[in-house]
Parts: structure tokens; sequence; C-alpha cells
């Protein structure tokens, strides 16, 4: 007998050499990949009434299908591939247009309207956004992946989800290592920035366009090397796979007398319980969701500082205050050139060295907004894992193979994110404007590069007086000039509250989803891993949660796969004499007495 590697029937097993049948159901794989990441289970049958193990013990071999398991897998290569290709397409194009115009100059990409020129713009750096976020998050998704199998072999993995930028494993030179997840960090920050700066107006800048494609690049070469340097559990996302390989691999182990313990029950030894109506909220659950949602309200509380120093210290003023986002009069601002000066020849144009000096100045300011929204994925995915599990109570039951596609479109708080992560991009770009400093009609003579001198700004700038000169944004980033002399950074007080007034909104949603608190019995898991063990005795690729047996003195509350009554809410539930094993190769399983 031989097992493929699609959906496999139910085998029955009576009697015989358990081992034999070991052999049969795992020796040798046929499918070539991974297939220990579709775990199979044993479950034994016990009589109910004296808890005695059957003379003749029925065995019930019900595996999980690897079709979801090998898609998500499919899914995970082919995001790090296109991702790979667009990294080397901006490589390519940035390397053209460095060799054929230098990097002080622009190429035109669109034909300026005059009537929607603003808006095309807008909409050019708004794509570019998106653009990077789809390739960022498709290697997050292999690089979490790596996290997770790294982490359990370290048996330190708890929940399904982690941050993987600052979730480290052991030793220095680990791909998922704290070194590596920082130079992760870094590289993340300056794919954003380096969006920034690559459209001035209708216009790409070779050197920005470059740097994307190597930030890029090495966050793909990274998660490949996080793949190839540990032994992949599962390339399923899904917290029910992820459960499922741990105990079949022994690397969880599920606890008696806990079927109806939820996961802020793990420091609580008594067992036995009775059925909650409410259970607890993602804040109180999950440790790292406070972390989350206090670095959200403090880039709120960051962006209205920095709204506040820009007003005292502003050189700009026009008439107009508008907080249109297409409207680019200035309101009070604070405005600064980077690699221009009249008085010294040798800062006429951009260098590669100043263009590296530019990405610092923004990515300190931008690294803080990057990592903050990297971090809310934290909440989006554990409130998803607990949707998914509470759907175990519901009609249709929960089904543990998704198709990964449909699981991320499924996601109302990650599609959410998906969306916001560019747009807050985009008006973080609006509130620190990059481009060509049109000195002659912009009027910003004065405002040069002034060495290590600074008193009271950015990274080696000093700021200067503009006395009754006046400039607009939209002269800044529509000068239509191919040849940048300098780059002007102007910070505009409207645009900074508009992104302050959107974090605010940003943080008070992400707040009260994670302070919800579900309903119903159901205990709730959060994506914890061995909550979910001991929750589910059954496996099946559809399951339902519910009241399984009566006592005395107990009653068993678990999973099945069909649907089940709901659980007696004055009685105490504790569990049953039904276990599940891992079926190890060539290893009979110690069968309780």
């Amino acid at each position: 007998m031989s097992v493929s590697s699609g959906q496999l029937k139910v085998l029955v097993y009576r009697g015989g050499c358990l081992n034999e049948m070991c052999k049969v159901v795992f020796n040798p794989p046929q499918c070539g990949h991974n297939v220990l990441c579709s775990p199979l289970y044993l479950s034994m049958a016990y009589s109910k009434p004296t808890r005695r193990r059957l003379a003749n013990p029925l065995l019930r071999l019900e595996p999980i299908s690897l079709t979801a398991v090998l898609t998500s897998r499919t899914y995970a290569l082919a995001g790090v591939a296109c991702s790979s290709v667009v990294s080397c397409c901006c490589i390519i194009a940035g390397t053209v247009v460095l060799y054929t115009r230098g990097s002080s100059t622009t190429v035109e990409v669109m034909t300026k309207s005059s009537k929607y020129g603003s808006l095309q713009s807008e909409m050019l750096v708004l794509t570019l956004n998106l653009i990077v976020t789809l390739c960022t998050e498709s290697i997050g998704v292999m690089h979490s992946i790596s996290l997770r199998s790294a982490l359990a072999s370290e048996s330190r993995l708890s929940f399904s989800t982690n941050l993987r930028l600052i979730t480290a494993t052991r030793g220095r030179w680990n791909p998922n290592s704290a070194l590596l997840n920082g130079l992760m960090a870094v590289l993340l920050t300056i794919s954003y920035s380096s969006a920034t700066f690559v459209v001035f107006t209708l216009s790409i800048a070779g050197f920005p366009l470059l740097v994307l494609g190597i930030a890029l690049l090495l966050q793909v070469a990274i998660a490949l090397a996080g793949m190839r340097a540990v032994k992949i559990l599962t390339w399923s996302s899904s917290p029910f796979d992820l459960t499922a390989a741990l105990v079949h691999h022994t690397q969880l182990t599920p606890a008696s007398f806990r079927c109806m313990r939820s996961v802020s029950d793990l420091n609580v030894a008594e067992g036995p319980a009775k059925p909650s109506e409410e259970q607890p909220s993602a804040w109180r659950a999950h440790p790292s969701i406070r972390k989350v949602v206090f670095s959200l309200w403090g880039l709120v509380v960051a962006c209205a500082g920095w709204a506040t120093i820009v007003r005292y210290k502003q050189n700009v003023d026009t008439k107009s205050k508008s907080w249109s986002f297409l409207d680019r009069s200035i309101g009070y601002s604070v405005a600064y050139t980077i690699g221009y000066s009249e008085n010294d020849p040798s800062f006429t144009t951009m260098s590669p060295e100043l263009w590296i000096l530019a990405f610092v100045n923004i990515a300190v300011v931008q690294g803080s907004l990057t990592l903050g929204l990297h971090c809310s994925d934290l909440i989006a995915n554990v409130i998803q894992n607990e949707w998914q599990w509470r759907c175990a109570t519901a009609r249709k039951g929960l089904n543990t193979a998704t198709n990964p596609l449909k699981a991320f479109l499924t996601n109302p708080l990650g599609l959410v994110l998906f969306v916001l992560k560019p747009v807050l991009h985009w008006m973080f770009g609006l509130a620190l404007t990059i481009a060509p400093t049109a000195y002659v009609d912009a009027g910003l003579a004065g405002y040069a590069f002034m060495g290590t001198n600074s008193t009271a700004g950015l990274a080696g700038y000093q700021w200067g007086s503009m006395g009754n000169s006046s400039i607009s944004a939209g002269q800044l980033r529509d000068s239509g000039d191919s040849t940048v002399p300098g780059i002007s950074v102007l910070m505009c007080v409207n645009q900074i509250l508009n992104l302050c007034i959107a974090l605010f909104i940003f943080a008070s949603f992400f707040t009260l989803v994670a302070l919800r608190r579900p309903r119903g019995p159901q205990p709730a898991t959060y994506g914890h891993l061995q909550t979910l063990a001991n929750l589910v005795d059954e496996w099946s690729s559809v399951m339902w949660w519910g009241h399984k047996e009566d006592g005395p003195p107990y009653c068993h509350a678990g999973t099945s796969d069909h649907p089940l009554p709901d659980v007696k809410m004055d009685c105490v539930y504790a569990g049953s004499g039904v276990v599940s094993i891992p079926l190890i190769p060539g290893e009979a399983p110690a069968l309780e007495k």
C-alpha cells in the first residue's frame, strides 16, 4: 500500500501489528515535499462507563489533506518570485537611468496634464507605495513561515502569529536572528523611503529606484536563506495545521482536564471549569498586543509633537491654510535643502553620497511609521485566528483546509491594514515633501547644506529665515526640471496634522478591536498553540466544537467531524478518556492504562 500526497481517505485498522501499519502509512513519502507538515493522528477509543481501554481498540487514522498546505507553499514561493522580478526590474531601470543620465537627472515617464497634473503625480506615488506593500508583504509571508519553524525547533513557539521583525531566534548569523531581523527592518524602511524619493512630479530618479530594487532583493535573499536554514514544519499559516504538526512531532503535548480553559487561564492550575458567557479580549490574552497598541498611540503623540515643532520653527508661510490632499498650498511649514549651495559649486549636483544623506533624513522619521504599521499585523492576524476558531460553533463548522488566498480575502482587518499601509505612507510623503529644488522660481536661496554645524535641525542641516519670501509645494514638486541641483525637503503642518488624524483613527479602531471580548462559552485561543491542542481532541478537515459527554464527575467538550450540541452552562467540564496520540514512524504509541 502507498499513500498519495492528495486527499487521503480514513483508514480503519483492527488488530494486527501496529508497527507494520506505521510503516505502510509513513514509509516512504511519495509527494517529494515535507509530508510531515500534514500530520496523521491516531485516536484511541475507550469505554465511557469505566474509561478502561477496550480489549480490541479501534484505531482510526484520519489524515488532513495536503492540498491546502501545498497551495500555501505555491503562493509563498510565487510571491517571493514576483518580488524578485520587481526588484530586478527596479535595479535594471535605476542602473540605466544612472548610466545614461547621471545621479542628478530624472526621466519623465508620463505626460503632464495641465488640469490634473497634481492628481497624476499623487496617483503615481500611491501606486508605487502599493507595489512596495505587495512585495514586502509577500516576502513577509515566507519570512514568517521560516520564523515559526525556527522558533518551534527551539521550543519557543507559543502563538501561531509573531512579530517577525522583533521576535528573533538564537544565533548571531541565523537568518531569523536579531541581527538579520534588524537588517530586515532597516530594508523595509528603506523600501518605503525609496518610494518617496523615486517620483518627482511625473518623472523618476535613477538612484532611489536602484536603492529600492536592492532593498527588495536583499529582503528576498534573507527570506530564502531562512527557508533553507530550517526544516519547514508546515507551509500553512493556519494555527490549526501548525498545532497539528507540533503535536505530531511531539513538540506539543495536549494537557488533560483543560477542555474549558481559555488562553488567559494558562497560569490557573485547576483544570475543571464551568463555561463562561464571555471570553477574554486579545488585550488580556496576548502580551504583545498591549505593546502594539501603545506603539500606535506613541505614533499619534509623536506626529502631534512633530506638527508642533514645525509650527514653532516655521520659516515658510502663505495665506492659504488648505487641508486638502491635492491643494499644495503650504500653510505653516519648514523648508531646507540638500545638495545645493550658491557659495559652494561642489554641491551643485546630487551625488550618491548626498542621496544617501537624504535617505537618512527621511528614514529616521519614516522608520517609526513603518515599524508601527508592521506591528499592527499582529492584531489583525490574532483576531483572524480567533475568528476562525469560533467558526467551530457555527452551522458550517471550522474548515481547516482553507485556501490561503481565500483566508486573506475574508480577513477584514487584514484587508483594511493592507490598504492603509500604502495610503499612510503616501500621506507621510505629503507631510514631508521631497522634490528637486527650483531656486530661481521658489526663492529658496539660503537653505543650503551647512556641514555639521547644525544647532536645531535634521542630520547636519541648519535652519534659516525666509523673510517675506514664499513657496508652494506645487512649485517644489511640479518644477518640471529634469536636472536635480539639490533636493528640497518641505514639512507642511496641515499635512502632518492630516496624518496625525488618520493615525488617531487607526489607533482608536485597533484599540477597540483589541479590547473587544468575544461572546459565547467556546474558550478563546487567539492562535495560542497549547490552548488549541488542549481543546481539539479530534482532528478533521471540518470540525465542530461543543458538548460531547456527560459526567460523572465531569462533562467533556471537544471537537468532532459532525455538529455537536451546545455545552451546558451549569455543568463542570474537564475532559474524557479519549486521547489523540501522534503516530510516529516505526514506533508503537504508549497507551494509557
